[in-house]
C-alpha cells in the first residue's frame, strides 16, 4: 500500500509538469492572426520567467519527495522490524497493521484529492508524521505485548493440548485433622454405623487423628470426534485406601486409591453414554444428568453426611436430554450385598466346628486381584443394580425422581443343620491285667427337639443334599430437590428415599438384608432423608448446615434352628466275670456328648427377643491390641442421625489456584432396636452419642 501511494504521487507530479509546459489551446479563427502578428518581447520574457519558476518549484518538490521517499523507506524498514515483533504477538500486530493501513489510505486520498502540489506535499508531510506516531504506538504496543506474553508464559495454560486432545489436570493437597469424642480407630473417613455403644472400650476414649490422605489428583481428557460427537474421559484418585502392609507406625504408606475412572460420549440429539467407575445415577446432580455435575455436600468428612444417597462403583449409563429442561437416564451398576442380624440357623459339632444352611459371601481370591484379607468378603452377585432417573430443570430449582432395583443371591443347604437321633447308647470294653472288661453306657444325651429338622434329610450329620440357589429382588424409590433463594445467596435442598434392600446406598451403610430360618435372604425395609442449607456469604465465604437420618425396620424371625454338641467326661463302670475268679469291676472314663436342639430360637434383624443386656457393660481387654467390645449386645441399628455445621474460607482464588481452610462440627446419635433377652422383664434399647470436629487446609491446583 505504501509503494502504491508513492507511485501515484510521482505520476501526479509528472502529469502536472507536462500540463505546465504545454501552451493553452487557442480559437481556430485566431491561428492565422497569431501567425501574422509577431509576439511582443515583454510577453515572451514573462512566459519564460514563469516556466523557470515552475521548474524550480518542481525541482524543489522533487527533492522534497525524494527525501520523503527516503523517510518512507526508513519507516518501511522500521515497520518490517516491528512486523517481526508483531508476528510474535498476533493480536497487537493486527491492531498496528490496521493503523498503518489507515495511514496509507489517508495518504492516497490526500494525493488524489489535492488541487495544488503544495497542498499535496503538506498533506503528505502530515501523513508521514501520523505514520511516525503510529510507528511509536506500534513500538509501545509491541513492548506491552512482549510483557503480556511473558506474563502469559508465567501463568501457563490450564489445559494442555496434545494431538487434538485436551488434558486438564486437577486436584488438591489437604492437611486435615479429626477429633472424636468416642474413638472409632478410624482415619478422617467416619464409619457412621460403627459409632460405639458405651460398653465398647474404645468408646471410653477420645481420639484425634491427623492426615493428608484425602489429597486428590485428577485428569480430565476431552476431544471432539466430529461436530456432533464429543468424547470425555476422567480419572480421579486419593490415598484413602489401606493395603495389607499399611500402618501408622512410621512411614504411613497408604495406597493410591481409584475413585473415578470413566469415559463418556455425547452425541447429537441429546444422547450420551458413559461407562467405568463413577458416581451412582442415584446420586443427586446439580443440573440435568451428567458426569462431573453431581451435587456434593460441602463436607470435610469423605463419608459425607448421614442421609446422603451415593455410591462409586462400576456403571454403564445411557441418558437422553430434551433441551435444557428434562433428562432421563438408566444405568446398570456394580452390585454388592450387606447382611445384618444374628441367630441364623446353625449346627455346632462337639469339637466346635460350625455349619450354617446358607452363604452369601466368599473371601476374595488373591489371584483374581480381590482383597483376600478383607474378612467381610465379596457377595456373589447374579445381576447388576439397575437405577432409573428423571431430572427436571424448569428454571427455578432442580428436581429428580429415581428408582433402584437390586437382586440378592445365595446358596441354601437344607441338610446342613440336622438333629442328632441315634445311637444314644454304646457298648464299651477295656483290657486290664489281661482281662477284658465290658459294659454299656449312654454316650449321647439329646435335649430339645427330637425330630429331624427337615424330614427330607435322613442324615444325622451335615451334608449338601438338596442344596439349591436362591435369589430375591428388592428395590425402592426416592427424590432429590435443590433450589436457590434469597437472591441466589442461599441454596436449599431435600432428599427422601424408601425401599427394601437398599441400605448400602446411604452414607451410614445400614444392612441391606438378613437371613431367614430356612437360609433364604430377607431384604430389610428402610430409608433415609437429608435436608441441606448452604449460604454463599461472599465469593470467599461459604457456610453450610445439614440434618439427615437413616433407619431400618425389624426383620425378625423366631423359628431358627440351633444344634449344639458339647463333650464331657463321665465315669463308666466296666465289669469282668470269670468262673473261677468271679466278678470284678472298675471305673473307666468315657466321653458323653450332649446335643441340644432348638427349633424356636429368635434371630434375624432387630429381634425383640435379642439379648441387649450387656450394651453398657465394659469388660477387660483381651490384650494390648484387643479392646473389649463390651458385654452381650445385639445392638441392631434402628436409626442413626447427624446434624452438621461448617464453613469454608477461600484465602486466595486466582490464576495460581485456590487456597482455603474450613472447620466442620457434627453431632451423631444412634439407637438400636430394643431386645428383652428372651422375654426377660427388662427391655433394653441401646443408644450412643458422639461429637466430632474436623479441620482442613487445602491448596487446589489452578
Amino acid at each position: 500500500m505504501r509503494k502504491l501511494a508513492s507511485l501515484a504521487l510521482s505520476l501526479f507530479l509528472l502529469t502536472g509538469t507536462a500540463f505546465a509546459d504545454s501552451p493553452k489551446d487557442s480559437p481556430k479563427d485566431a491561428t492565422k492572426e497569431a501567425a501574422a502578428t509577431p509576439a511582443k518581447p515583454g510577453a515572451a520574457n514573462a512566459s519564460t520567467k514563469t516556466t523557470a519558476e515552475l521548474a524550480a518549484q518542481m525541482e524543489e518538490l522533487r527533492q522534497a519527495l525524494q527525501a520523503q521517499q527516503e523517510q518512507l523507506q526508513m519507516l518501511k524498514e522500521e515497520l518490517s522490524k516491528r512486523d517481526r515483533q508483531i508476528e510474535e504477538a498476533r493480536e497487537a500486530a493486527a491492531s498496528a497493521n490496521a493503523k498503518a493501513s489507515e495511514a496509507n489510505t489517508k495518504a492516497v486520498e490526500a494525493v488524489t484529492t489535492s488541487a495544488e502540489v503544495k497542498s499535496s506535499a503538506t498533506a503528505l508531510n502530515s501523513t508521514v508524521a501520523s505514520m511516525a506516531a503510529s510507528n511509536a504506538a506500534v513500538a509501545n504496543s509491541s513492548a506491552l505485548t512482549t510483557s503480556g506474553q511473558k506474563k502469559d508464559e508465567d501463568k501457563g495454560p490450564t489445559t494442555i493440548r496434545f494431538k487434538g486432545v485436551n488434558l486438564t489436570p486437577g486436584g488438591f493437597i489437604e492437611a486435615a485433622t479429626v477429633n472424636r469424642q468416642r474413638a472409632e480407630s478410624a482415619d478422617i473417613n467416619t464409619p457412621f454405623n460403627a459409632i460405639p455403644f458405651t460398653a465398647n472400650s474404645t468408646g471410653r476414649l477420645a481420639e484425634m487423628n491427623l492426615t493428608a490422605r484425602q489429597s486428590r489428583l485428577s485428569l480430565l481428557i476431552d476431544t471432539k470426534l466430529s461436530e456432533n460427537t464429543k468424547v470425555t474421559g476422567y480419572y480421579e484418585a486419593d490415598f484413602l485406601g489401606a493395603g495389607t502392609t499399611s500402618n501408622n507406625r512410621q512411614s504411613n504408606s497408604y495406597v493410591f486409591r481409584q475413585r473415578q475412572l470413566w469415559g463418556r460420549v455425547d452425541f447429537a440429539g441429546g444422547w450420551a453414554f458413559s461407562a467405568g467407575q463413577m458416581w451412582s445415577l442415584a446420586t443427586e446432580n446439580r443440573k440435568g444428568i451428567a458426569n462431573r455435575a453431581e451435587w456434593f455436600p460441602l463436607m470435610i468428612d469423605p463419608q459425607y453426611v448421614v442421609g446422603y444417597t451415593w455410591q462409586r462403583a462400576y456403571g454403564a449409563r445411557l441418558a437422553k436430554s430434551f433441551g435444557d429442561k428434562f433428562t432421563v437416564a438408566v444405568s446398570a451398576e456394580g452390585p454388592q450385598a450387606t447382611i445384618g442380624g444374628r441367630g441364623f440357623s446353625s449346627y455346632t459339632s462337639a469339637t466346635g466346628a460350625v455349619t450354617q444352611n446358607s452363604f452369601v459371601f466368599a473371601p476374595g481370591a488373591g489371584g483374581g486381584l480381590y482383597n483376600a484379607f478383607d474378612p467381610t468378603g465379596y457377595s456373589i452377585n447374579k445381576t447388576p443394580d439397575f437405577v432409573f432417573k428423571a431430572a427436571l430443570d424448569p428454571g427455578w430449582g432442580h428436581y429428580e425422581i429415581f428408582a433402584i432395583v437390586s437382586t440378592f443371591q445365595n446358596r441354601v443347604y437344607p441338610c446342613a443343620v440336622v438333629s442328632i437321633q441315634n445311637p444314644t447308647t454304646a457298648n464299651v470294653s477295656a483290657t486290664l491285667n489281661g482281662n477284658v472288661y465290658t459294659g454299656t453306657y449312654t454316650n449321647q444325651v439329646l435335649t430339645g427337639a427330637g425330630a429331624l429338622v427337615n424330614p427330607n434329610c435322613t442324615n444325622t450329620t451335615p451334608n449338601a443334599a438338596f442344596a439349591h440357589n436362591d435369589s430375591r429382588t428388592a428395590g425402592g424409590g426416592g427424590f432429590h430437590f435443590h433450589a436457590p433463594i434469597l437472591a441466589k445467596k442461599v441454596d436449599v435442598g431435600a432428599t427422601g428415599f424408601y425401599g427394601d434392600g437398599t441400605g448400602r446406598f446411604g452414607s451410614a451403610q445400614l444392612a441391606d438384608a438378613t437371613i431367614r430360618p430356612d437360609g433364604t435372604v430377607a431384604p430389610i425395609r428402610g430409608g433415609h432423608w437429608l435436608g441441606s442449607l448452604e449460604w454463599h456469604v461472599s465469593p470467599k465465604w461459604d457456610i453450610y448446615g445439614y440434618v439427615g437420618g437413616e433407619f431400618t425396620a425389624r426383620a425378625a424371625y423366631s423359628n431358627y434352628t440351633s444344634v449344639v454338641g458339647t463333650n464331657s467326661t463321665v465315669p463308666v463302670t466296666l465289669s469282668f466275670t470269670d468262673p473261677i475268679l468271679g466278678t470284678s469291676s472298675f471305673v473307666f472314663p468315657e466321653t458323653l456328648t450332649t446335643w441340644k436342639t432348638s427349633t424356636t430360637a429368635a434371630g434375624g434383624y432387630g429381634s425383640p427377643l435379642a439379648n441387649n443386656s450387656g450394651c453398657s457393660t465394659e469388660n477387660p481387654p483381651g490384650g494390648t491390641s484387643a479392646p473389649s467390645g463390651g458385654g452381650t449386645c445385639a445392638g441392631d441399628t434402628r436409626y442413626i442421625g447427624e446434624g452438621t455445621l461448617g464453613f469454608w474460607h477461600k484465602i486466595y482464588q486466582g490464576e495460581k489456584g485456590r487456597v482455603q481452610w474450613g472447620v466442620q462440627y457434627s453431632y451423631f446419635y444412634k439407637t438400636g432396636w430394643s431386645g428383652n433377652n428372651s422375654n426377660s422383664p427388662t427391655s433394653v434399647s441401646p443408644h450412643a452419642v458422639d461429637n466430632m470436629v474436623w479441620t482442613s487446609f487445602r491448596y487446589y491446583l489452578p
